[in-house]
C-alpha cells in the first residue's frame, strides 16, 4: 500500500491533481505536488498509478465497412467497441435520448461533460465515435472531447467529411483524440475519420475495409490493436447468424490476454509507469477500479436494419453486468 494511501491520480503535471480515493470510493480535486507511491515499479495490489503527466481515459474500436456487400446476408457495418473507464465516473447506459428520440447512445453524465457520448447512431444513419489519444501533459482546460460525438449526431447541415473539417479547424481546443463519422443512406454509404494529433486533414475510408483504433492514429500497429483485430477479423469473415456474430464480438472485446512488451505503445505513453501500460496493452482492460466498463456491438444489415447490442458493467462491479439490445430501421 502506498505511503500516501491507496489512490489513482491524475492531471495536468503542474498544479492540478484529481485523486481516485480508491478506498473511499471518491475522487477529490487537489493542488499541490504530487506524492511519491514508493512501490510503483513493483505495482503494489491496493495503488493503481498514473503519472501526474497522463490521461488515462482509454476505448478500442474494430470495424469492417462494408457499404454493397455481395450477400443480403451481409452487413455494411460490423462494429465492436471498448469504454475504458473509471468505474464510478458517472454515465447513463445506451438508450434513445429523451431530447431527441432519434439518437442511441450511452451518456457522460460527470459534471461539465454532461450530455457528451463517446458512441452512438441516429435512426437517420449518422454515427460517430471517439477514443482518446494516449499521451502525456493533457490540458485540464480543454473542451471535452465527448461533445464532438453528440453535436454530430445532432447536426442537420454538416456531412460526415464536412463536420470532420470543421473540427479540425478547432483541433487545437481539444485534447487529443480520434473521430470516426458515418453516413449509412439508401444510395451511398460514407465513413471518415480525423485524429488530431495527426494529418490536419480529415480522411475517407476504403469500403470492404477492416480497420482498428486504439489510443493512437487510425491502424497504428500496437500489439493489442493487431491481436484484436485478427480475432475480430477471424469472427466477421464467417457467415454467423447475428446473436451467434454478437456474443463471439462481445468475446473478442472482452479478452483479457496483456500484449507486452510493446515499444510502440510504450514510446507513446512517456510518463506512464510500466504497470501501468502493462494493464493498457490488452484489448480488455482490468485493474480495480479502472478499466473496460462497456462494450458495443453495432451491426447495419443491408437493408438498413440496425442492432444495437451494450453490455455495461454495474456498480463498478466487475462481476456483475447488464444487456441490452436495441432494433430498428434506417429511415430513408
Amino acid at each position: 500500500m502506498c505511503a500516501e494511501g491507496p489512490w489513482f491520480a491524475r492531471g495536468d503535471g503542474l498544479k492540478l491533481y484529481s485523486y481516485i480515493d480508491v478506498a473511499a470510493g471518491k475522487e477529490e480535486v487537489k493542488r499541490g505536488p504530487l506524492p511519491t507511491c514508493p512501490s510503483i515499479e513493483s505495482y503494489c495490489s491496493q495503488c493503481e498509478r498514473a503519472s501526474p503527466t497522463t490521461n488515462t481515459p482509454m476505448c478500442i474500436i474494430f470495424f469492417k465497412f462494408d457499404p454493397r456487400p455481395a450477400s443480403k446476408n451481409a452487413y455494411r457495418l460490423i462494429l465492436a467497441a471498448n469504454r475504458d473507464e473509471f468505474y464510478n465516473r458517472p454515465t447513463k447506459a445506451a438508450d434513445f435520448w429523451v431530447s431527441n428520440s432519434e439518437i442511441l447512445s450511452g451518456l457522460d453524465l460527470e459534471e461539465g461533460k454532461e450530455g457528451g457520448s463517446w458512441l452512438g447512431i441516429n435512426k437517420r444513419g449518422k454515427l460517430a465515435a471517439l477514443t482518446n489519444y494516449l499521451e502525456g501533459r493533457p490540458n485540464p482546460d480543454a473542451q471535452g472531447r465527448g461533445f464532438l460525438v453528440s453535436n454530430f449526431l445532432t447536426d442537420h447541415s454538416q456531412d460526415s467529411y464536412s463536420y470532420l473539417k470543421r473540427v479540425s479547424s478547432e483541433r487545437h481546443l481539444y485534447n487529443g483524440f480520434n473521430l470516426l463519422t458515418a453516413e449509412f443512406k439508401a444510395k451511398e454509404d460514407t465513413m471518415c475519420y480525423y485524429g488530431n494529433r495527426g494529418n490536419t486533414e480529415p480522411i475517407h475510408l476504403n469500403p470492404a475495409g477492416i480497420y482498428g483504433l486504439s489510443n493512437s492514429l487510425l491502424e497504428t500497429p500496437w500489439r493489442k490493436l493487431q491481436h484484436g483485430k485478427r480475432l475480430f477479423t477471424s469472427v466477421v469473415n464467417q457467415p454467423l447468424p447475428c446473436e451467434v456474430l454478437v456474443q463471439d464480438l462481445l468475446n473478442v472485446l472482452n479478452n483479457e490476454e496483456l500484449n507486452t512488451p510493446d515499444p510502440a505503445q510504450e514510446s507513446q505513453g512517456e510518463g506512464y509507469s510500466s504497470p501501468m501500460l502493462r494493464v493498457l496493452s490488452s484489448v480488455c482492460v482490468r485493474s480495480p477500479h479502472y478499466g473496460t466498463r462497456t462494450n458495443t456491438i453495432i451491426l447495419i444489415d443491408s437493408s438498413g436494419n440496425v442492432t444495437f447490442t451494450e453490455r455495461t458493467m454495474l456498480n463498478c462491479d466487475i462481476s456483475q453486468w447488464s444487456t441490452s439490445s436495441f432494433q430498428f430501421k434506417l429511415k430513408d
